[in-house]
């Protein structure tokens, strides 16, 4: 294969990939990244099942949890009036319950309105 043909080969699949994205619906690609954050904010807050040798707890990093609930309640309300109510909901529940849960693994838990994602949420109990 000659370097001329990888180059049409690659430019081909670029192009491929373009379109399939340009295919899906924002929709989709919101709830995806939210599906994304919550999965990660899980592992992180020790959610994780186990599957032999229970890691769940070794693979918690609270502070990384923090960071990812953040930024999941960060997208979810910014998303919410593109997305509509009947696509929010399921992506707010999802993030009330990571933000319940990081609640409990916090040996202090924070004050109300302090815990992530609150300053888009209000405060979580």
């Amino acid at each position: 294969m000659t370097q001329e043909s990888g180059s049409r080969d690659e430019a081909a699949l670029t192009t491929a990939a373009v379109r399939d994205i340009a295919e899906v619906p924002a929709v989709a690609v919101i709830q995806a990244a939210a599906v994304h954050l919550m999965s990660a904010a899980a592992v992180k807050c020790g959610l994780a099942e186990d599957t032999e040798d229970e890691r769940g707890a070794d693979l918690a990093d609270l502070d990384e949890a923090r960071k990812l609930i953040t930024a999941l309640a960060g997208l979810v309300t910014a998303a919410a009036p593109e997305i509509g109510n009947q696509h929010a909901r399921s992506l707010r529940d999802g993030l009330r319950s990571l933000q319940l849960a990081f609640r409990e693994a916090l040996p202090y838990p924070d004050a109300p309105g302090e815990g992530p994602g609150e300053t888009f949420t209000g405060p979580v109990s």
